[in-house]
């Protein structure tokens, strides 16, 4: 019995860690966040309710800095205050932006969001069991190699993720006459209005796919529908 404990405890620590973190997560959006309320953006959001045969998609703005688009556990979709402020800037057009919000209601309909909660909990679990196992053969570097094995594997899970929704996002855009440009144009801003260095970091070990894999994706994609034959 006591062999298993470690993994015993992994499980508790996940279950813990999940109700917490999801309770810890719609408090702090519930605080900062406000419902977004623009003409052009709402007009744009309206043709892709339409396309979902839904009443309205509510968009929501977190008041923090860093450019992002996130899809809570709830459901509910937020753009960063640093996102809108591109948006009104001029920086980012209101295409793109709605990109953003479809690629966002992919991780919702796709269950993505949930998911996401729960690996990261599970994740948090696996590395404890990991680090106490091999700890005991591999005193120093037990912790290391448990930190490093959950990395790479919430890496490879969050890059499936946003190709999934990156399809997800094209098809919404296509359908509600908006199209997959705006989407590909915005992905080569992206590197730059994050201030990030991707090309810098191998791809696997990035959290999401590089920005040439991704438009490439979508190009693929592209060609796929085009050469199904118009009814």
């Amino acid at each position: 019995m006591l062999k298993f404990t470690p993994i015993l405890l992994a499980i508790l620590y996940a279950l813990a860690m999940y109700r917490f973190s999801a309770w810890r997560t719609a408090r702090e959006l519930d605080e900062r966040s406000t419902e977004l309320a623009d003409p052009r953006l709402k007009a744009l959001t309206d043709r892709m309710a339409a396309a979902l045969d839904l009443p309205r998609i509510r968009v929501h703005v977190y008041e923090i800095d860093p450019v992002n688009g996130l899809a809570a556990p709830d459901g509910r979709i937020f753009i960063t205050r640093g996102f809108f402020r591109k948006y009104q800037n001029g920086e980012v057009s209101g295409e793109e932006l709605a990109s953003v919000i479809a690629h966002e209601l992919g991780h919702v309909a796709l269950g993505h969001s949930r998911r996401r909660m729960i690996d990261f909990s599970g994740q948090n679990a696996l590395r404890t069991a990991l680090a106490m196992i091999l700890s005991r053969f591999l005193p120093g570097i037990g912790v290391w190699i448990a930190n490093m094995l959950t990395t790479l594997l919430a890496a490879r899970l969050s890059r499936a993720d946003e190709y999934e929704a990156d399809e997800y996002a094209a098809a919404l855009l296509v359908k509600a006459g908006i199209g997959v440009a705006p989407q590909k144009s915005l992905f080569r801003k992206l590197e730059d209005l994050t201030r990030s260095r991707a090309g810098a970091v191998p791809a696997w070990l990035m959290s999401h796919p590089k920005t040439e894999e991704r438009i490439a994706a979508l190009e693929k994609l592209e060609a796929k529908w085009a050469a199904v034959p118009q009814r």
